[in-house]
């Protein structure tokens, strides 16, 4: 198995055997999802802070297709029930653009850097971790509140369009703190299942991504990054206020994705994995005994 013969590899090299591994087999375990995801965890917590954050950005830009294509759709689509079920395929594309782009999504890291803090359990890996997410938490709402001024004042989309972007948005602060909250959890649990199942789909990780965000969507659940389009546009436009994006959606939904991804998945997932994992680390100590 590759796992016996990486173990004192390089993390990168031994992350791209395991990768290698993974496409050959029909339905890899549990450890070898583990691991391709907690040594690319190990690589994100090392990256530069300045390359973090013009990924992050870039991803608060690209994630607003995810507000962009529904309205769009929504605005040539008759006013029926299953218009929904349609313009919210739209959501996806924003998240297709930032997954298969490797651009950093605060959500995507509420597991990749937690695997390696789990396996670590070090004051320096935590540090790391903070770190990690602040930089990215940073970067993906700045570039949400710009391209959100952006979609309200450049012009670019004709009034139907408009207000599609504002009927969809307003579901984004339409609800108390623990009705945002637990639609996050729920959320933050999918996305980040989603990442979990990634290294495993190969070529259909398209497929997997559409799926996975078009269910958040459909359920109006609520996503911190995509989320922050919207609630930026209803401020920007003057439908909504500062405290209205901060305390009735940005501080239930950051909780609500934190604790659905690090408790629900991280957590959770590491839980199975982790005999395996100790017994592992046991022979490397001896080794390097």
């Amino acid at each position: 198995m590759v796992r016996d013969k990486n173990k004192r590899g390089d993390p990168e090299a031994r992350r791209d055997a395991l990768l290698k591994e993974v496409s050959e087999i029909v339905r890899p375990d549990a450890y070898v999802l583990h691991e391709v995801i907690r040594l690319g965890g190990d690589e994100e917590l090392r990256r530069h802070g300045l390359a973090l954050f013009l990924s992050a950005f870039a991803a608060g830009l690209s994630i607003a297709l995810s507000l962009i294509v529904p309205g769009v759709l929504r605005s040539h689509l008759p006013e029926t029930d299953w218009a929904k079920i349609v313009s919210s395929m739209g959501y996806a594309v924003g998240f297709l653009v930032v997954v298969l782009g490797r651009q950093q999504l605060f959500t995507e890291n509420t597991i990749t850097p937690i695997l390696p803090l789990l396996h670590d359990r070090s004051v320096k890996t935590g540090l790391r971790v903070i770190r990690l997410w602040t930089i990215v938490l940073s970067g993906n709402i700045l570039g949400t509140l710009a391209i959100a001024t952006l979609l309200a004042h450049s012009g670019a989309f004709e009034p139907p369009v408009l207000k599609a972007f504002a009927e969809i948005s307003h579901d984004a602060i339409a609800h108390g703190f623990w009705a945002t909250f637990i639609k996050a959890v729920f959320a933050g649990w999918m996305i980040a299942l989603m990442v979990w199942f990634l290294p495993a789909t190969a070529s259909a990780a398209p497929f997997v991504i559409l799926l996975m965000t078009w269910l958040v969507a459909l359920c109006s659940l609520a996503h911190i990054v995509a989320g922050s389009v919207e609630a930026f546009y209803l401020v920007v436009t003057g439908a909504a206020s500062m405290g209205d994006y901060g305390l009735k959606f940005f501080l239930p939904t950051l909780l609500g994705n934190t604790f659905g991804g690090v408790a629900l998945v991280a957590v959770l997932n590491y839980g199975q994995v982790a005999p395996e994992v100790e017994e592992t680390k046991a022979v490397e100590g001896e080794r390097a005994d």
